[in-house]
């Protein structure tokens, strides 16, 4: 039997029902204390991407342990305001950033990330003065789908690091002090080296800028998926890391902050989607098992083919049989065991309707990549930390599905005739 952050998985599903999200507190304090470990810098700052979950019970776990919080959207500052993070330990690191984007980051006190000679020009015009960072493309890449690599020619991320002249020119233009230096290669990165190719060109560009107070080395760590996979080395990547940082900093003459932004790996693994299964289907070529759940809760299989661990919560007697487990949406595309060309049946546990399973290493992701799709209502999150549960998101309900529509006017439904 299943048990999550000790409790059982079967009581939570009682509990709140589902499809349900869980969370492991201890796995997301382990997590960010193994990479805060690898790191033998003093003044280390862990960035965590607020958009791979952005529930504030969880933000305020990393804000505890004493994380920094990278934010995209004026609503993810709110997001980590609300969970405790104070200003100064976020960064703005929105893509084709509004004005008015720009100016709530500006006016909540948080430091912008600019990624493109527009944005330098708009900032200036807009808050001359200021301290930002620069986001560069250093024309290195990686991730685990081409959807998430960002950095190298196809990328629509940052500015060309063989600008970083002009960019420096443009921002003494604006009057903005550029204090921080930046790249990503992408997302789910497992290969320590690919991150060394990247940092060797950043800290290139960083030599161009007199008096930084920080290098953010980007990030995007990746786990496995997969149970057995190779893991990234992190001690290995702390070291090879803090070792360019060191040489880095003997020439530089001063020892900005060091900035990592490892993503999902702080909450990957802490995650579970429990969903039902509600009817199984002995088709001519595979047998499918339905769940409660789908590709509007946990789009990543369904988008980028992605491997997620499934598995039966009270495991039935029996042989595994190849299933295909899938989703309630009226799509084919709804299979959370597939890659990205297609169906990849599943050695499972027999399955029977009522049934739970849970799919794992859904905390990153997962449910901030949820949508409504097919009308159907958000899932609830709980947290659970020694041995105790908390509800941390309440369920959607189906009024909720018409709170923000204006009420239709009466009188214009349809006629009978229009009806039949």
């Amino acid at each position: 039997m299943l048990n999550l952050g000790g409790v059982s998985a079967a009581s939570l599903a009682d509990r709140y029902d589902t499809p349900l999200y869980v969370y492991e507190a201890a796995r997301i304090r382990a997590a960010y204390a193994t990479l805060k470990r690898a790191f033998d810098v003093d003044d280390l700052r862990i960035h965590f991407a607020t958009k791979a979950n952005s529930n504030p019970w969880i933000l305020r776990i990393l804000a505890q342990e004493g994380a920094w919080a990278d934010v995209v959207s004026p609503g993810e500052i709110v997001m980590a305001r609300t969970a405790g993070f104070p200003a100064r330990r976020l960064l703005y690191n929105g893509n084709s950033a509004s004005d008015a984007e720009m100016r709530a980051a500006v006016e909540h006190g948080v430091r912008i990330n600019v990624e493109s000679m527009s944005q330098l020009r708009r900032l200036g015009a807009l808050a001359p003065g200021v301290a930002v960072s620069i986001r560069f493309n250093i024309y290195v890449g990686g991730g685990h789908h081409s959807h998430v690599i960002t950095g190298g020619p196809e990328s629509k991320f940052g500015i060309d690091w063989e600008q970083a002249d002009e960019a420096r020119a443009l921002a003494a233009q604006g009057r903005l002090r550029v204090a921080g230096v930046h790249c990503h290669i992408g997302s789910g990165v497992l290969q320590a080296e690919r991150f060394v190719a990247a940092v060797t060109n950043l800290l290139t560009v960083a030599q161009r800028f007199p008096d930084l107070e920080q290098v953010n080395f980007g990030g995007g760590i990746g786990i496995p998926y997969r149970r057995g996979d190779q893991e990234l080395a992190v001690d290995r990547l702390g070291a090879l890391l803090t070792g360019e940082y060191e040489r880095f900093c003997a020439s530089y003459g001063a020892r900005p902050a060091l900035c990592l932004e490892p993503g999902r790996f702080l909450v990957a693994r802490s995650g579970t989607l429990l969903c039902r299964v509600t009817a199984v289907n002995q088709a001519r070529k595979y047998l499918f098992a339905g769940t409660d759940s789908g590709f509007n809760h946990l789009v990543r299989p369904a988008m980028y083919g992605s491997y997620h661990h499934i598995e039966a919560v009270e495991p039935r007697a029996g042989e595994p049989r190849d299933t295909v487990l899938t989703g309630n949406i009226c799509e084919s595309g709804d299979v959370f065991t597939r890659d990205e060309e297609g169906i990849v049946p599943r050695a499972l546990p027999p399955l029977e309707e009522g049934d739970l399973v849970a799919i794992r290493d859904a905390g990153a992701y997962g449910f901030a990549m949820a949508s409504r799709y097919n009308s159907f209502p958000l899932p609830a999150e709980v947290l659970v930390e020694d041995g105790a549960d908390t509800l941390i998101r309440r369920r959607d309900t189906l009024p909720q599905l018409l709170e923000n529509i204006p009420a239709l006017p009466e009188g214009e439904g349809p006629t009978e005739e229009g009806a039949r």
